[in-house]
């Protein structure tokens, strides 16, 4: 080897090593997100963007760790009552970031709080089998059920505890701009459309985080994403595709990282007004949707197909439930069978989908006859839309990647099928008994029977129209020690820089 190539290689070495001690020495993650979150405050949205920030800034009643396992975090302990009560004993060294300690009267708060249809939480339908909040005393409060509760702890993993008396000092609206939490990090500044910047809580009684601070930046392009994590200016990216994860492999300074997530990506049909009032249009599109190269030919990071509204990772998951084949030819003539060639639909997604998905759905539906026009729109106003009061005014059809990173089925299928949700698009008497079923017994095997009917409910109605099990992808730097979940969940305080 001549010494002109020697002292290139030199060079990249020293490069690298360089990059690595200063990923170690730095003080700041800066993290790039698809879109700002839509809210800061825990119990005002529920998306990944939102979730991925505030989850840092609160503490949750209990949480998982990351081999899946529902450990203690503000609740260290609880008793099952009777049917219908649960008592919890909280820790008594939690403090706000404001200086306040958390205690019953906050936590009791809380569901009061997510669960009053008043306050309008897109994340009612997870929480609305919980009637009552009673503290105790100052670290005990006793959580009252309507009926059996199976999903309880499992839901619990994402209510985070927020300062009554901040939000009742403060009001919602002004809370949401800059929260109060307990969590190993605190709110520092949103620069709306921007970034929002949180910074250590040196005072948390958990494990701390080894950053000083957290910036996390609104960066809707992948492409972008990937450019900031090789130039160093990001060390955490989300949401790449598999093209953009494999670009990373060559990069030394750099790594994709993956992990088979909970959630569910499907195609969501408003059966409540035509055209998808009709089944035998809504098995169209079945029949018309090749699961298989979407997963194998388009994605290629580990997806798989599933038949059911969840995932091999919930509970509630049924084997025996497969997906529709993909029969472009069936479909034509169930659209001609139905007088529906050529009809107009709009397609409703937001750029945190993965569009090549988006545009492989609308070419495979404009090859059996249905005009497809997509509406891409900022995931705020998606989400509103998908949430609108008159279910006539919700989206003919979406794309979605649902998580309730409680890992199970009811924190999927109730919402996404129960006639009572704001996210529903479905309205049938059969499948909200069993949903209900489902969730109000403490046998396993009545709950999974009850899914297993509702599964099969929907496959034959194609009230929504699963697709695959999702795949999370992220790009880090190098030097950053962090292993994905499941549960998708971003937690500041279980990252470092390599030693």
């Amino acid at each position: 080897m001549n010494r002109f190539v020697t002292g290139l290689a030199a060079l990249a070495l020293t490069a690298i090593t360089a990059t690595g001690a200063l990923a170690q020495a730095k003080d700041t993650i800066t993290i790039d997100l698809v879109n700002e979150p839509s809210s800061l405050d825990p119990h005002g949205q529920w998306n990944p963007d939102s979730y991925y920030v505030y989850r840092n800034i609160f503490d949750n009643m209990v949480t998982r760790d990351d081999a899946g396992e529902i450990i203690p975090q503000v609740a260290t302990e609880w008793e099952q009552v009777s049917d219908t009560e649960v008592r919890f004993t909280l820790r008594d060294d939690i403090v706000f970031h404001d200086g306040t300690p958390l205690t019953a009267d906050d936590v009791a708060f809380s569901v009061a709080r997510i669960t009053d249809p008043g306050f309008g939480s897109p994340q009612l339908g997870q929480f609305n089998k919980i009637v009552g909040a009673k503290a105790e005393d100052g670290h005990t409060v006793v959580l009252t059920t309507d009926g059996p509760y199976p999903v309880l702890l499992a839901q619990l993993v994402k209510l985070s505890i927020v300062p009554k008396h901040v939000v009742e000092e403060v009001g919602n609206d002004a809370f949401n701009l800059a929260p109060v939490g307990s969590g190993p990090y605190a709110f520092g500044e949103w620069q709306r459309g921007v970034s929002v910047t949180l910074t250590k809580n040196d005072d948390y009684w958990g494990e701390p985080g080894v950053f000083q601070t957290a910036l996390f930046r609104a960066v809707p392009d992948g492409a972008t994403r990937v450019a900031d994590l090789k130039a160093g200016t990001a060390d955490l990216v989300v949401s790449l595709d598999s093209d953009q994860a494999r670009e990373l492999e060559t990069d030394p300074r750099v790594k994709p990282l993956t992990v088979l997530t909970e959630r569910v990506a499907f195609l969501g049909l408003n059966t409540m007004k035509p055209p998808f009032d009709n089944p035998d249009l809504r098995k169209a599109m079945a029949y018309a949707l090749d699961k298989e190269g979407i997963t194998e030919g388009l994605l290629q990071g580990g997806e798989t197909p599933v038949g059911e509204l969840a995932s091999p990772a919930h509970f509630g998951w049924v084997d025996g439930i497969e997906p529709y084949p993909y029969d472009p030819e069936k479909a034509e003539a169930l659209i001609a069978e139905a007088g529906a060639a050529g009809t107009a639909v709009t397609f409703d997604t937001a750029p945190v989908y993965d569009q090549r998905i988006v545009q492989a759905v609308q070419q495979m539906l404009s090859d059996v006859g249905i005009d497809v026009e997509i509406s891409l729109t900022d995931m705020s106003t998606y989400l509103g839309k998908a949430r609108s009061p008159e279910v006539a005014n919700r989206p003919q059809i979406s794309f979605g990647r649902w998580s309730c990173a409680c890992q199970d089925a009811d924190g999927i299928m109730y919402p996404l099928l129960h006639s009572s949700s704001s996210w529903s698009r479905y309205q049938n008497p059969e499948v909200d008994a069993l949903l209900d079923e489902a969730r109000s017994s403490l046998d396993d095997e009545v709950r999974l029977a009850a899914y297993g009917k509702v599964h099969q409910i929907v496959k034959d109605e194609v009230a929504i129209l699963p697709l695959y099990q999702a795949a999370a992808l992220y790009g880090a730097n190098a030097a950053l020690e962090w292993t994905p979940t499941a549960n998708e969940s971003l937690f500041l305080n279980r990252m470092s820089w390599q030693d």
